[in-house]
């Protein structure tokens, strides 16, 4: 094995071969499925042409169908000796030197994303089990970009193979049905083969979906040095199952194949229409260009044109999105006629005609396409300059727009002098003032464009007092389950019964939290909670002594006492207090009764002085999912959340790639939420530490408070979706697109 593999463990070198050779062994399979099909569509009526098309089709696969399985097979054992970047770009960037990828590449990735996306729709429980076994034993976040365990590595390696071998593309079309379902197939057989080699090997036997610790108001908590019960892995992997095969593909890998697509779609028609388009060296412009662009820019940061812009009353309507989209077109024409090459007049079209979609965005207020028309040009200059604004989605001269558009987009807010307004014409006048700086501007003002959204939704007067209740509510269901575990890893050794243990994991540590929240972990108060937990064990302890039994019935009325005390903190109702009162009684009567399971009086110090200390033991890890309760912020917190509709936790179980999307929702973006029947705007406010919680505001001030997990089977049942699922340069591009297609003709006039 190459050194390439020293980043992995021996035991996932070994689960990596065990999976490829088992997914070779089945090629053979899926290349009979494919023959029978061609053979069918051999057989089908139709023109003399089309039924020699598909006889050819037919007879070149029978004859070049063993050197695509061999093929195939080789080229996944060599990707697990050599790990080679396998980014997504539409260019190649070799010294400099930008270069358009050939159009067969880019259709090979289409096909194997196609393929790619049919695979984890059928094995996404499977390889998240794996994925997890995997990065436990090589401690790392998550699989490599490249590692040949992903389905879209498997299958860019297939269709690379595909045309090396000699087949056609258009074959692959007719058959790529067939070849997507038995490749599926085959696969979930060969994830399911790696599992059961880790599991027989001791690694994690059963797949806890929350690592740690999952609490839900009517289940214990599980710590993780206690086994699971034996039907909990089987209901969650039921669950886990039924809801992957619902939507198991990853809503974000469809928009970045749709984003490539037209990307894609865009290097097409240049490369068809401009000869040499993509190929010039990056940092190079025609000097003429560059003075046209350096005089513009210098225009554009004037005093006189930011005092214009700036004025007392600036009144943004059609007119001015008219005279912006005018002056674009002025620009344009001039510097075209200043360009030298025909990449830097196809570059320069390109441009403005996204901007010019952008313009004709009317769902964006006003002000802000006014100002979004003064980028033109320093973006024009990244385009031109940097490669990279073509060859990936994520640079962040389209990162910036895509952002502050979907901030405003499709809704009818006075932008106008408001801070959002103000912040988005700082951010367009600092790009004017450096206009030589390139992408690092636009990358500076997108990280003070995050910042600046961070402040302004959750600071507002509607947000601000929800986000401190959200606050408390992470800060006490974090110290509660942070409590429960070290009270399971305190009381592991120590004779302790179940009734109480419950009590203690369930309840108690709900109090010391709420307690050690409200007052401070060393309040007089919290301490003396604290030493309850201690005395609770050790009265519900065998006493062997009269004088054991003497004190703990002196000392009960003062514990019944605090322990009631502690539950009303919660807000429990009478009616539990008693029935938790009366079960701690039976407990303590039959612990007089007991010959055997006392605790010595060293013991009950140890813990008590531990608890006293709690603090100190307690882990830094994420604790996973945090149950939310709409009474319980009520009673424990004791706010009024009148205008918070608490969506808990509960419903069905997401999977990782929706955990992933909602862990990129971007602050200030507006999505569709339904919530019980109802539907409503919202848009995306604020965001917790331990991103455990997430806050949606709508426009008439009602706020949703979404846990995790929720947040992320909402995604998955589509109750929460984005009001735009393409980013605003997309759809420019792709109106772009259109555009050209229609007219090939503009890209040189």
């Amino acid at each position: 094995m190459a050194s390439a593999n020293h980043r992995y463990s021996p035991l996932t070198v070994e689960v990596r071969e065990i999976f490829t050779t088992h997914a070779a062994k089945r090629l053979p399979e899926v290349a009979k499925a494919i023959l029978e099909k061609l053979s069918l569509l051999a057989e089908q009526p139709d023109s003399a042409p089309e039924m020699k098309v598909r006889r050819d089709a037919w007879l070149a696969f029978r004859s070049l169908g063993k050197d695509w399985i061999l093929g195939t097979g080789n080229a996944w054992k060599l990707a697990l000796e050599q790990l080679t970047p396998s980014g997504d770009t539409i260019f190649n960037v070799q010294n400099g030197i930008l270069e358009l990828m050939d159009n067969e590449v880019i259709e090979n990735k289409i096909l194997a994303s196609h393929l790619g996306l049919r695979i984890l729709d059928l094995v996404s429980w499977e390889l998240n089990d794996l994925r997890l076994r995997v990065q436990k034993l090589d401690n790392a976040p998550a699989l490599e970009s490249n590692d040949i365990l992903r389905p879209e590595v498997l299958a860019r390696k297939m269709i690379e193979q595909w045309t090396s071998a000699g087949l056609l593309r258009d074959t692959w079309v007719a058959v790529q049905d067939v070849i997507q379902n038995r490749t599926a197939e085959d696969l979930l057989e060969a994830y399911h083969m790696a599992n059961k080699f880790l599991i027989q090997q001791g690694v994690m036997a059963e797949i806890d979906l929350r690592p740690l610790v999952k609490r839900t108001p009517s289940a214990t908590v599980e710590s993780q040095s206690s086994a699971a019960k034996p039907t909990a892995p089987k209901v969650a992997a039921e669950a886990h199952l039924e809801t992957c095969m619902q939507t198991a593909t990853p809503p974000l890998a469809k928009a970045e194949t749709r984003a490539l697509g037209v990307m894609g779609g865009m290097m097409r028609l240049l490369s068809n229409q401009v000869t040499g388009f993509g190929s010039t060296r990056a940092n190079q412009a025609s000097p003429l260009l560059a003075q046209a662009l350096a005089s513009m820019v210098a225009g554009d940061s004037s005093p006189q044109s930011t005092r214009m812009a700036d004025s007392a009353e600036p009144i943004y309507g059609y007119a001015q999105v008219e005279q912006a989209s005018e002056k674009l077109r002025q620009r344009t024409n001039a510097l075209k006629k200043a360009a030298s090459t025909p990449a830097e007049k196809a570059t320069i079209e390109i441009v403005a005609l996204m901007f010019q979609s952008i313009l004709a965005e009317d769902r964006i207020p006003a002000s802000v396409r006014v100002w979004f028309a003064r980028l033109q040009i320093p973006v024009l200059r990244v385009a031109l300059l940097e490669p990279d604004f073509f060859a990936s989605l994520q640079h962040p001269a389209r990162r910036l727009i895509d952002h502050m558009g979907s901030c405003v987009l499709d809704f009818d807010v006075d932008m106008s002098g408001g801070a959002l307004a103000a912040e988005i014409k700082r951010i367009v006048q600092v790009i004017e003032q450096y206009p030589e700086t390139g992408s690092r501007v636009f990358q500076l003002v997108y990280e003070e464009f995050q910042k600046f959204l961070s402040k302004f939704l959750s600071e507002n007067s509607s947000a601000l007092r929800v986000v401190n209740i959200a606050q408390q509510v992470e800060q006490k269901q974090t110290m509660a389950i942070q409590y429960t575990i070290e009270m399971r890893n305190m009381l592991d050794d120590t004779p302790v019964r179940d009734d109480i243990r419950e009590f203690l994991f369930k309840t108690w540590a709900d109090v010391l939290a709420i307690a050690s929240m409200r007052h401070g972990p060393q309040h007089e108060q919290t301490l003396t909670l604290k030493r309850c937990a201690a005395d609770l064990v050790w009265a519900a302890s065998a006493k062997l002594n009269r004088t054991d039994r003497a004190k703990v019935i002196a000392d009960l009325p003062k514990l019944l006492q605090l322990l009631r005390l502690g539950m009303s903190m919660l807000g429990m109702p009478s009616k539990t207090q008693n029935d938790n009162i009366k079960l701690i009684r039976l407990t303590l009567v039959d612990a007089f009764m007991s010959k055997t399971g006392a605790i010595s009086i060293e013991r009950i110090q140890a813990i008590a002085k531990r608890l006293t200390h709690l603090e100190d033991y307690l882990p830094d890890e994420d604790v996973g999912d945090l149950p939310l309760d709409a009474q319980a912020l009520v009673m424990m917190i004791d706010l009024d959340t009148s205008d918070i509709e608490v969506v808990a936790d509960g419903g069905s179980q997401p999977t990782e790639a929706m955990y992933a999307w909602a862990d990129q929702l971007q602050l200030g973006s507006w999505f569709r939420l339904d919530h019980n029947g109802n539907n409503s705007q919202v848009q995306f406010a604020w965001r917790s530490g331990r991103k455990q919680l997430h806050l949606f505001a709508s426009p008439n001030g009602r706020h949703f408070l979404i846990q995790a997990r929720r947040l992320a089977a909402y995604l998955q049942a589509g109750l929460l979706l984005p009001i735009e699922e393409d980013a605003l340069t997309v759809r420019a591009t792709r109106d772009a697109l259109a555009k050209l297609e229609a007219n090939p003709e503009r890209l040189l006039s």
